[in-house]
């Protein structure tokens, strides 16, 4: 049988620029997730900060962030769990440029070891005055205790292009830490529909499960645990799965939800699709988009 893992959705409501208290926080659920017997807590983007780029602290905020990563690390070791800490936002080390601000996911192993690590690519467009992409830098696969994973960010879920090359390499399980609201879009369009993030969210999660054969846990800020439902944060963290659909998925709310991840699902989807054995022949159609010499993916 393959197996199944226990994983904890940690949808944090990241108050602005409270570094300490959202740790803690975090801290916490993280705690009560090893001790329900997960094996992996998964956290929003921007978890720490929130995204208060205007504000004159913001990137001090950030580079404050940084170090809690081997936070993270230490408490993945003492509690031997996994860990997606969301994203955090780095500077550069470069001495000359002092401006730079990269927002990075990492993968923290049950002894505290950083088995991935992914810098966000599909910059949102209020993040692109104030943020520098991964570019042309390829999406990469890699092995962890539940099997081969793939990190991706907030806005990457719009662009299949990254779910397949992340698949390509073999990934069976992406991780998505976000930071979306219901009222991302221009006044027009939220007139349009109040619902249409969650629309957009809803639909997408699930279709990029069936059309990869794929496991894609999404976690998204959640708003004030006291406003309850009424909030402009999306919420809806969920693991979306082909045949399944939707897994444990939360409202709009600061929350924690532990859901089982059934490898034996991933298996039946691509017996049934074929869509991996489909993307490695090489009549395949869209040959174009993988490099046959590395079996990777690859960016045109």
């Amino acid at each position: 049988m393959a197996p199944v893992h226990k994983i904890a959705l940690v949808q944090l409501h990241p108050r602005a620029l409270a570094v300490k208290d959202n740790y803690a926080r975090a801290e916490a659920f993280i705690r009560d997730a090893a001790s329900k017997g997960c094996v992996l807590a998964v956290l929003p983007e921007y978890h720490l900060t929130s995204w208060v780029p205007e504000d004159a602290k913001f990137r001090d905020a950030c580079l404050e962030s940084a170090s809690y990563l081997k936070k993270y690390q230490a408490l993945a070791k003492e509690l031997s769990i996994c860990i997606v800490p969301g994203t955090i936002v780095e500077g550069s080390s470069e001495a000359d440029d002092n401006e730079s601000l990269f927002n990075v996911a990492y993968f923290i192993s049950t002894d505290g070891s950083i088995l991935g690590r992914y810098q966000k690519k599909n910059l949102w467009i209020a993040e692109r005055n104030h943020l520098i992409s991964s570019a042309h830098e390829p999406h990469q696969a890699f092995d962890t205790p539940l099997g081969r994973m793939g990190l991706l960010i907030c806005w990457d879920l719009a662009f299949p292009e990254a779910f397949r090359e992340l698949i390509a390499d073999g990934a069976d399980i992406i991780c998505v830490p976000t930071f979306w609201s219901l009222k991302d879009v221009s006044d027009e369009g939220y007139a349009l529909n109040q619902d249409g993030e969650a629309v957009f969210l809803q639909s997408t999660i699930v279709s990029r499960a069936f059309e990869n054969t794929c496991a894609v846990v999404f976690v998204n800020a959640g708003g004030p645990p006291e406003r309850g439902e009424k909030t402009g944060f999306a919420g809806m963290s969920q693991l979306g799965m082909p045949h399944l659909g939707s897994v444990g998925k939360l409202g709009r709310a600061e929350g924690m939800s532990v859901v089982e991840l059934d490898m034996d699902v991933l298996r039946i989807a691509e017996d049934n699709y074929k869509v991996r054995e489909d993307m490695k022949k090489e009549g395949w159609h869209y040959a174009f988009t993988q490099d046959r010499g590395s079996g990777r993916g690859h960016k045109l």
